[in-house]
């Protein structure tokens, strides 16, 4: 099993932080944001990552990060020139792919679950994770029947048929990548991840497509409020492990 880390975008929700750095450079209490999605790979046995970066900030990542060596790893580094949605990850990484089974994590993206038992059971196919919100009509949403089978994926839709929404951690074999390259763009403009037409949908209906609940925290850290919020989260666990 493989990383991509995807930490490109602009980050236009969290100017003017983002002016002068990537926004999965930021800090989340203690260390910058992108450490999180690295642990959570690292952590779940996925050691040779591939991270994608927007084209104004690889020496920065570069310089943070350097080979891996530091983290038990191996990093690979490769530009997004553009945010054409977060399947283009899968084009952008498919050498780095080749092939084997693959998993991707969004930058922004933080998480307690442990990943590791679902990364060790993953034979092919598909696989999203999902989490139960108040607010489904804000995310990607997954209905699965009780085997967590997937029947269906809506983007942000006006009437939800679950509320468990898609979080930004993906696992899939190989032909993830040939499937993003021959998606069309959605009415956004993008590849697509869980719109209509999107890499899970395209799993969905090969019947391929499995839903796993996640535990623990779970914060897309792309607005100034989640960012707040996880930062709180991790000092109040910080000052816990200290027995403070």
């Amino acid at each position: 099993m493989k990383g991509i880390i995807l930490a490109g975008g602009k980050a236009t929700r969290l100017r003017p932080l983002t002016l002068i750095t990537s926004k999965q450079l930021l800090p989340v209490y203690n260390k910058p944001m992108v450490f999180y999605p690295i642990e959570t790979l690292i952590k779940a046995g996925i050691k040779d990552i591939l991270v994608i970066v927007a084209p104004d900030y690889p020496g920065q990542y570069l310089k943070l990060l350097g080979s891996g060596k530091e983290f038990g790893a191996r990093f690979t580094y490769e530009i997004q020139e553009e945010a054409n949605g977060l399947a283009e990850a899968f084009i952008i990484g498919e050498k780095f792919v080749g092939k084997d089974n693959v998993a991707l994590i969004l930058g922004d993206n933080i998480f307690e679950h442990d990943f590791s038992e679902d990364i060790k059971s993953f034979e092919s196919g598909a696989l999203t994770f999902v989490k139960k919100v108040h607010d489904p009509q804000r995310y990607g949403v997954v209905e699965f029947d009780e085997s967590m089978k997937v029947l269906s994926i809506e983007e942000k839709p006006e009437h939800p048929k679950s509320e468990y929404a898609s979080v930004g951690f993906y696992v899939y074999d190989h032909r993830v990548c040939e499937i993003a390259k021959n998606l069309k763009p959605s009415k956004r403009g993008e590849i697509e991840i869980n719109g209509n037409p999107s890499v899970n949908n395209t799993f969905l209906e090969m019947g391929e497509l499995q839903a796993r609940i996640i535990d623990g925290m779970w914060e897309d850290a792309g607005t100034f409020d989640s960012l707040l919020r996880v930062n709180n989260f991790m000092a109040e666990k910080a000052k816990q492990a200290a027995g403070e």
